[in-house]
């Protein structure tokens, strides 16, 4: 069973910087996609990141391009997400995923995401 544990939300105020950290257990990890989503108030869940294997590919969503880093760490099991910049905006519990193929086509749909964390919350005040 493949389990994915999120950690290092937090409150921040606008500027700062946060970074959070995936673990991810019961599948070889380093074979598949990992990405992060994001859920805010009222809003549909919407794509942020994504890295492909060692980390050779990685995607943003355009709001956070520059501000946000995907890196993963394939000996730990474990993918990071450091925030930088943030904004009032960026408010929203923040979701880990891994899909159901390795493949990286489609890393911006929900759908194509098998496996999820439970979500950390990310609070920017302005």
């Amino acid at each position: 069973q493949v389990q994915l544990v999120e950690s290092g939300g937090g409150l921040v105020q606008a500027g700062g910087s946060l970074r959070l950290s995936c673990t991810a257990s019961g599948r070889t990890f380093s074979s598949y996609t990992m990405a992060w989503f994001r859920q805010r108030a009222e809003k549909e869940r919407e794509f942020v990141s994504a890295i492909y294997l060692s980390g050779a590919w990685t995607y943003y969503a355009d709001s956070v391009k520059g501000r946000f880093t995907i890196s993963r760490d394939n000996a730990k099991n474990t993918v990071y997400l450091q925030m930088n910049s943030l904004k009032p905006e960026d408010t929203a519990i923040y979701y880990c995923a891994t899909k159901r193929t390795p493949y990286i086509s489609n890393y911006d749909r929900t759908a194509e995401y098998g496996f999820w964390g439970q979500g950390t919350q990310v609070t920017v005040s302005s």
